[in-house]
């Protein structure tokens, strides 16, 4: 039986170690434990897996990779949200910040097409990084989407969203995130692709 270990898989896949790891723990991959608790995955799973994802990925090379920036104050979030999106089935670029501060440093550097933010945060919160944000003109491209334990009647008591933001609550809705990620790259691909 020819097996791989995970980092040989991800190597193989294009994806990160993590993503080989939840995909070994949900069963998309067979895979197995040694005696020493070391993953051993199935090459013939690993070769399936590149032949159920070639037509995508062939599609997919079109374009670029979705650039997410998660903002997130909650250290524990902040690694929920890493481990969520990094196995999400399509290529994405991932950068994550602190606080709305971090987060307007990381928008300027990255340009991100996606942005996901709390509105709660120390220092600058998701509100006010928002207000600067919807006052420039490059805002209209990057789609974003708000993450709150808030209710949508106390984020209008402290002014609303810009128009165009999705408000989503808490617990992280990561199946509707997977989606919206998607949608938002299928409707880059037409700019892109132009370009």
């Amino acid at each position: 039986m020819d097996t791989c270990t995970t980092r040989e898989a991800a190597r193989r896949l294009g994806v990160s170690l993590r993503t080989v790891q939840l995909w070994t723990e949900s069963g998309v991959l067979d895979a197995w434990k040694t005696a020493g608790g070391h993953r051993r995955v199935l090459l013939t799973a690993v070769e399936r897996l590149i032949a159920q994802r070639l037509p995508a990925a062939r599609a997919e090379s079109r374009v670029e990779a979705p650039k997410v920036l998660v903002v997130e104050d909650e250290p524990t979030l902040l690694k929920l949200y890493r481990m969520n999106i990094e196995s999400f089935p399509f290529p994405l670029t991932l950068e994550t910040a602190g606080n709305g501060y971090e987060g307007l440093i990381r928008i300027g550097e990255m340009r991100p097409d996606v942005l996901i933010t709390d509105l709660m945060m120390p220092g600058i919160d998701g509100f006010r990084m928002l207000r600067t944000l919807a006052s420039r003109h490059d805002f209209a491209r990057m789609r974003v989407i708000v993450v709150s334990g808030l209710h949508a009647r106390d984020v209008e008591e402290r002014g609303g969203l810009p128009e165009g933001v999705v408000l989503l609550g808490k617990p992280i809705p990561f199946d509707r995130l997977e989606k919206l990620i998607a949608e938002y790259a299928r409707l880059s691909r037409p700019m892109e692709s132009a370009a």
